[in-house]
């Protein structure tokens, strides 16, 4: 299921977040979102959510408004904030209060614990959770619904080597599976042999929307790429 994010504006305050921002996401792909700290990322995913209301423009996932979904998980998995839990919950009750939202039951949840490997410690309390902990947390809430679009915001923060390692397949097979798989970092390099089309971003707007090896093509590498793209697009002050 698409995601078509169609000439978004956004300010807040004297600060203009989004500038026209546009791009999709297709079925089968990993679409890596890469850009600097404060160039648009979070905000733009945040109004795919409805989280944040855009001065202009759409963002559809299918066609449809996120608030507009019935069973929205069932749609559009989604991590934006890994610290964004019940502390006192354990791991496994922070998914059952999630299943419930959308008429899922507990084995939906104790498959994903599994998928994520949290199952040995869903019975923990997801405060004392690490960050890499929290993440595969919100992951595994993200894939509750078995959704055939997913979002995730900064994925590999607080990862070791073997979380980052596991990611990087995780978001290869859920594309293989038919899945459209947006992922933001602000490091080309946590991207490297996973996404397959990349959307640069910054000061609001799309840089570049186009695939990896054009992208080399075009810079020699990623890296180059990113820093030629980047130059100069930090955030509106």
């Amino acid at each position: 299921m698409n995601i078509d994010v169609t000439d978004l504006h956004k300010r807040f305050g004297s600060a203009s977040a989004l500038d026209g921002m546009t791009f999709g996401v297709r079925p089968g792909v990993v679409t890596g979102f890469v850009g600097p700290n404060g160039a648009g990322k979070s905000t733009t995913m945040r109004v795919i959510l409805g989280l944040d209301a855009p001065d202009a423009g759409t963002a559809l996932i299918g066609g449809r408004r996120y608030r507009d979904l019935e069973r929205p998980l069932r749609t559009l998995g989604s991590l934006l904030d890994a610290a964004a839990l019940q502390p006192s919950r354990t791991g496994r009750n922070h998914l059952l209060w999630l299943a419930h939202s959308q008429g899922l039951g507990g084995a939906r949840a104790d498959e994903v614990l599994t998928l994520t490997g949290l199952h040995d410690v869903r019975h923990r309390k997801a405060g004392g959770y690490s960050l890499g902990m929290r993440q595969r947390l919100g992951i595994a809430a993200a894939l509750l619904g078995d959704p055939p679009t997913i979002m995730l915001d900064e994925p590999f923060n607080g990862m070791d080597p073997d979380g980052i390692i596991w990611m990087r397949g995780l978001l290869r097979s859920l594309a293989a599976e038919g899945r459209a798989v947006l992922v933001s970092s602000h490091l080309m390099g946590e991207l490297q042999d996973t996404a397959h089309h990349l959307v640069v971003v910054g000061r609001g707007r799309v840089l570049a929307d186009t695939t990896v090896p054009a992208l080399v093509d075009d810079h020699g590498s990623l890296e180059q790429a990113y820093l030629a793209l980047t130059r100069g697009a930090v955030e509106f002050r």
